[in-house]
C-alpha cells in the first residue's frame, strides 16, 4: 500500500513538473495580415490549421506588433521591450537590415527568452528566418547571431527573403537606384547632349577628352549597378545551419517543406526534454514562392498558394506533437511580425500583399492594418478552447509570459514592457495589464493607444480627464526618452 501511494505521489509531482514546465513552439509569420486567416473572417483563403489552434485555445483580436517593421518588431518579441530600448529602432528610413555585412543588431546585452529557457534547461532552436544581425566586428565572430542569444540550434536565414533573392522577381532597390542610377545618368546625357549641340553651333568648343570622361563615367555607374544586383542574392540570401553558410545563394525548392521536416525533427529529437521551438516562417514575404503541391491552387494567385503552404506547415507541426502525445504539454503561440503589406504589387500588376481586413494601413505603418496582427494561443486543459479575448495585447507579452511558465525569474536591471498573459487566457483577469501602447515608426513615436483602467467613467470622461491623461503620456514618453518628446504626435484611443 505504501509503494502504491508513493508512487502515486511521484506520478502526480511528475504531472504537476510538466505542467509547470511545458514546451513552447513559436509560430511567427512574415507579412500575414489580420485578415487573411480564416479564423478571423476570411472566407476564401484556406487556413484550416491556423483555424484549428484558434479552435482549441485562445484567439486575440487586439493583438499587436510592437512595431510595422519586421526587425523592430522582432527584437521586441525576443526581448519584452519596445525596440527603442535596445537600440534596434532606426532613425533612417529604412528601419530594418537588408545586407547579411549591415552593421548593428541585437545587442549581446539584450537578454531573449531563449536565454532565459536555455538556463532553465531548454534545450532551444530558430529555425527559419532571423533578422536582427549577425556579425560585430568581422565575419566571423557572430555576436548578433541566434546561438549568441539562447539558441542552441538554428537553420535559416540570417537576414530575410527579399525579391531580389528570387531570380525574376525584380528589385527592392527601384527607388535607390532611381535615385543614385537614374538622376546622374539623366544629367550625364542632358550635359553631352548640351556640349554636343554647342560644339555643333560653334559657341563652346569642347575637347573630345570631356565627351569621353562623360560617358566612361556613364559607364561606371552602369557597372557597379549590374555588379551590385547580380552580386546581391550569393552574397545576402543563404541558408546557414549554426554558424556554417548550408546553400548559397538559397534555393526556394521545397524550401518550407526543408525548414518544417527540420522543426519537426528536432521536435522528436527533444520530446523527452523541454523545449522551445521558434519556427519563424519566410512566408508570405516577397519574394513570393510555393512547391509544385501548392502553386496555382489557391483562389488568391501566388500570395494564396504561399498563406495554404505556411498553414499545411502549422499543420505538420501540430501532427507531429500529436504523434509524440506532447499537444497538451506545450503551449503553442501562432502570430505575425507585423500587417500584411497591401502596396506590394509585382510590375506585371499582380498583388502580391495580403487583406487587413476591416483596418486602414498596413506594413510600415501605425495605422491599425500595419500593427493589429493574427495571435493565437493553444494549450489543452490549462486554456481554454474556443475563447476570444478582446483586450489590446502585444508581441513582447510573450516574453514574461514563457519566462513564468518555465519557472525563470525576469530581468531586474532592465524594463520589461510586455505583460504576463495567463491570467487574461485563464480567465482570472477580464482585463488586459496595458494602460497604454506606445506605436513607433522607427525611431519616432507615432501614437499611444490608451487602455482606461477604470471602463465604467469611459463613456462619462470629461474633457479635464482628457488632459490629465495626456500629461500622463507626456510622463511616460519623458521616461522613455526625453528627446523624443519634441517629435512625438500623440494619438489617445480608447479601446472598445
Amino acid at each position: 500500500m505504501r509503494i502504491l501511494v508513493l508512487l502515486l505521489l511521484f506520478l502526480c509531482e511528475t504531472q504537476s513538473c510538466a505542467t509547470s514546465r511545458p514546451n513552447f513552439v513559436l509560430l511567427m509569420a512574415d507579412d500575414l495580415g489580420i485578415g487573411d486567416p480564416g479564423c478571423y473572417g476570411n472566407k476564401t483563403l484556406r487556413t484550416p490549421n491556423i483555424d484549428r489552434l484558434a479552435e482549441g485555445g485562445v484567439k486575440l483580436t487586439q493583438h499587436l506588433a510592437a512595431s510595422p517593421l519586421c526587425t523592430p518588431s522582432r527584437a521586441a518579441f525576443m526581448t519584452g521591450r519596445y525596440p527603442i530600448r535596445s537600440g534596434m529602432a532606426s532613425q533612417s528610413k529604412v528601419g530594418v537590415f537588408l545586407f547579411s555585412a549591415s552593421s548593428g543588431g541585437l545587442p549581446t546585452s539584450e537578454i531573449t527568452f531563449a536565454k532565459l529557457l536555455k538556463n532553465q534547461g531548454y534545450s532551444t532552436a530558430l529555425i527559419g528566418k532571423w533578422h536582427l544581425g549577425t556579425n560585430c566586428h568581422n565575419k566571423t565572430d557572430f555576436c548578433h547571431h541566434p546561438l549568441s542569444h539562447g539558441f542552441d540550434y538554428f537553420h535559416g536565414l540570417p537576414v530575410t527573403n527579399l525579391r531580389d533573392c528570387k531570380p525574376g522577381e525584380g528589385t527592392v532597390f527601384t527607388t535607390g537606384i532611381r535615385m543614385l542610377v537614374s538622376v546622374p545618368l539623366q544629367l550625364i546625357a542632358i550635359a553631352l547632349l548640351t556640349l554636343a549641340v554647342l560644339k555643333c553651333l560653334g559657341l563652346l568648343p569642347t575637347p573630345g577628352l570631356v565627351f569621353f570622361c562623360l560617358l566612361f563615367l556613364a559607364a561606371v555607374i552602369l557597372g557597379l549597378v549590374v555588379c551590385f544586383l547580380y552580386y546581391f542574392r550569393p552574397l545576402n540570401c543563404f541558408l546557414m545551419r549554426n554558424h556554417e553558410i548550408t546553400q548559397q545563394p538559397l534555393s526556394y525548392d521545397h524550401l518550407t517543406q526543408r525548414l518544417t521536416e527540420d522543426a519537426a525533427e528536432f521536435i522528436r529529437r527533444n520530446a523527452e526534454t523541454p523545449f522551445l521551438l521558434v519556427l519563424s516562417y519566410l512566408h508570405v514575404h516577397t519574394a513570393l514562392f510555393s512547391s509544385k503541391d501548392f502553386a496555382g491552387k489557391s483562389k488568391h494567385g501566388a500570395y494564396g498558394d504561399t498563406a495554404e503552404e505556411m498553414d499545411w506547415s502549422v499543420g505538420q507541426i501540430l501532427n507531429v506533437l500529436d504523434e509524440l502525445r506532447l499537444a497538451n504539454n506545450t503551449l503553442i503561440y501562432f502570430s505575425s511580425d507585423q500587417g500584411a503589406h497591401v502596396e506590394e504589387v509585382t510590375t506585371r500588376g499582380e498583388v502580391h500583399g495580403g487583406s487587413n481586413g476591416i483596418y486602414k494601413g498596413g506594413k510600415a505603418n501605425n495605422w491599425e492594418g500595419g500593427i493589429r496582427v493574427p495571435g493565437i494561443l493553444r494549450w489543452p486543459g490549462v486554456i481554454p478552447a474556443g475563447l476570444e479575448i478582446d483586450e489590446p495585447t502585444s508581441n513582447m507579452d510573450i516574453f514574461p509570459t514563457v519566462a513564468k511558465l518555465a519557472g525563470s525569474p525576469l530581468p531586474e536591471d532592465r524594463i520589461i514592457d510586455g505583460r504576463d498573459l495567463m491570467p487574461l487566457l485563464q480567465g482570472k483577469s477580464q482585463r488586459s495589464d496595458h494602460e497604454f501602447l506606445f506605436h513607433y515608426c522607427n525611431f519616432y513615436l507615432n501614437a499611444v493607444r490608451w487602455h482606461p483602467r477604470n471602463r465604467k467613467r469611459e463613456h462619462g470622461i470629461n474633457a479635464e480627464a482628457v488632459r490629465r491623461r495626456r500629461k500622463q503620456c507626456h510622463r511616460i514618453t519623458t521616461q522613455l526618452g526625453s528627446h523624443l518628446v519634441q517629435q512625438i504626435w500623440i494619438k489617445v484611443k480608447r479601446c472598445p
